[in-house]
């Protein structure tokens, strides 16, 4: 894990070198004050001498400067070395989370994701300028005040080494502890952040709902969960700080005392004892900085764990060896396909589906909530892969595509329809960056979206928000729908990408791709008959298998489901035959009909 993370370090090497090296420079000086300060008090002072007062306070001034010029350095480097490395953390985390199949994305939640590349990153970089200019100041300020105290008395220098000995071990005891309770802090903010990304996405449903109580109580139990945590590990954490200071204040008093005794019996000079004073300071000031790197490396251990995961997550799906460029047409099959969200899973969310479709051919797909549409459409693009069978487009098996070659010519209008900020041009380009402002028109009016733009201000050049909160639902999908256009995919896949369209329009939506694409073809997912019911063939689902194939007078006549939706829907009857009752007759045209347990729409 930690060979992984450091591997972003990168071109931030020259740095982190240069910064402990300046910490070691800094602690050499500190060092070499306390012998001047020494020989200054005992061959100064005490014999009167005004010139090796005068000389050794030089020096003393010089190895100040120098100090301070290497703890400037350091600080500089360090900030530029932690600073970098979090950059390419981030880098590398958002470099591979765009490489993640679906499969992938459904390990980790958005909160989670987003937790990782800025608190998690954050404890990290604040963790490794730490290390790299205390952890290396610390340990060499401790191990050369430690030897030098052993040189000038060994007899008080025991006091140290018993206090560090003391000290040491009720850090790790601490240390232990608090770890486990950080580990559990990071998951609560997946749970605020959570929180707050699902009320901020979703405050027009709060508002509607009047539940702004409830969803500030939910803040708040998520925000009172971390305060709760933070509490008590900082409660275990403060009580280091008394404790260190009782042991300096200790140790100053028994040197001091121990020490006078020893320079009335000459052993010691005053001198010598200041300096060893100063280096009790520094070794245990020394342990207070270990400390603290121990109490922000437990922090972000967790931190470094929940990086780890994202950088090591390997792809689900990944292109093959020497993969095919070129996709032939937009002809579709699958053979005995079975499939399943979960690989540990024993059963199928389809089962057994085989389907041809012709280049140029327009079908349609319905079937109730769960019985696999989504699914189908997915495996075309290889968003996911099968679990058995094979999915071909243009007569090739989809895994040996380049995965961008098969995307690019397999255009997917998803369920939910995002749109980012930026202008309507930004939008309509992701479809292809080098569009002409024709083309994006000629888009958009086979989409029927020219109709609502010409009306705005700015026409094409309005700004749209994020998420495309400013336009309605309809115009949001009519605007995908041109975006996908503007791929020129040889197949296009429409997932319910209309249901927020009226009937009109979505008629003209129909009849547009009858005139302007012909050979594209067009496989779309609807919830109304009216929708799909002009295509070459429509495919009825029902749990994860093909109940029915056929134009809609041969469904109409064939088949069960097909023919109870359309009835429901034209004002046929409900189609409840859970009772066994006789259908009712519907005013609703766009009801939903139950069956079998089984919601259609």
């Amino acid at each position: 894990m930690l060979r992984r993370l450091l591997q972003e370090v990168k071109e931030y090497t020259v740095d982190s070198i240069m910064t402990p090296l300046y910490m070691l420079l800094e602690v050499a000086m500190e060092m070499l004050i306390p012998l001047l300060m020494a020989r200054i008090i005992d061959d100064g002072v005490e014999s009167g001498r005004l010139d090796v007062i005068l000389s050794v306070g030089l020096a003393m001034l010089v190895a100040a400067g120098v100090g301070l010029f290497a703890g400037i350095m350091g600080g500089r480097y360090g900030a530029r070395a932690s600073a970098g490395f979090a950059k390419n953390l981030r880098k590398a985390m958002f470099r591979n989370i765009q490489t993640f199949s679906f499969s992938n994305i459904d390990k980790f939640s958005s909160a989670s994701l987003i937790t990782r590349l800025t608190t998690d990153v954050t404890n990290i970089q604040n963790s490794y300028q730490m290390v790299l200019r205390i952890g290396a100041r610390a340990p060499a300020s401790l191990i050369v005040a430690m030897t030098m105290s052993f040189y000038i008395s060994p007899e008080l220098a025991r006091i140290y080494l018993e206090a560090a000995v003391i000290l040491a071990a009720t850090i790790s005891c601490i240390v232990n502890v608090t770890r486990k309770i950080f580990d559990v802090v990071f998951k609560k903010y997946d749970a605020l952040n959570a929180s707050v990304e699902e009320n901020v996405s979703g405050i027009r449903v709060v508002k509607a709902y009047v539940r702004e109580a409830f969803e500030t109580t939910k803040f708040h139990k998520a925000a009172n969960d971390l305060y709760g945590m933070f509490i008590k590990a900082e409660r275990l954490l403060v009580g280091m700080m008394p404790i260190m200071m009782g042991m300096v204040y200790a140790c100053i008093l028994l040197i001091s005392w121990k020490g006078a005794h020893l320079i009335v019996g000459g052993s010691l000079t005053t001198g010598e004892l200041v300096s060893l004073l100063a280096y009790c300071m520094n070794i245990l000031m020394s342990l207070m900085m270990l400390s603290m790197i121990f109490v922000m490396l437990t922090m972000s251990a967790a931190s470094a764990e929940r990086i780890s995961e994202v950088l090591q997550e390997v792809p689900t799906i990944t292109n093959p060896e020497n993969p095919v460029m070129e996709v032939p047409d937009g002809s579709v099959d699958f053979m005995h396909v079975d499939f399943a969200y979960d690989e540990r899973s024993v059963e199928y969310s389809m089962t057994d589906v085989t389907l041809h479709i012709d280049p140029g051919e327009t079908i349609g797909i319905i079937g109730g909530t769960g019985s696999s549409k989504t699914t189908l459409v997915n495996l075309i693009s290889r968003l996911y892969d099968v679990k058995n069978g094979l999915v071909q487009v243009g007569g090739i098996d989809v895994r040996k595509y380049d995965i961008e070659t098969l995307r690019s010519e397999v255009s997917v209008v998803l369920q939910n329809n995002v749109l980012f900020s930026g202008s309507i041009l930004d939008n309509l380009r992701w479809g292809d960056p080098e569009a002409s402002d024709e083309e994006c028109i000629k888009a958009c009016k086979q989409a029927c979206a020219d109709e609502f733009i010409e009306r705005l201000p700015d026409g094409y050049d309005t700004y749209i928000e994020q998420g495309g909160t400013n336009v309605s639902g309809g115009q949001r999908q009519r605007l995908c729908i041109a975006r996908a256009l503007l791929k020129k995919p040889k197949v296009l896949i429409l997932d319910d990408s209309t249901s927020a369209v009226d009937t009109a329009t979505d008629a003209k939506i129909r009849k547009a791709f009858r005139e302007e694409i012909p050979g594209t073809t067009k496989i779309i997912i609807a919830q109304r008959i009216s929708s799909v019911q002009d295509a070459d063939r429509i495919v009825v689902l029902e749990d994860g298998q093909i109940d029915g194939i056929g134009t809609h007078e041969e469904l109409l006549a064939t088949n069960e489901i097909y023919r109870d939706v359309y009835e429901s829907q034209t004002g046929g009857g409900t189609a409840d035959f859970d009772e066994g009752k006789e259908p009712e007759a519907s005013t609703a045209p766009d009801a939903a009909l139950q069956r079998g347990g089984v919601r259609y729409a």
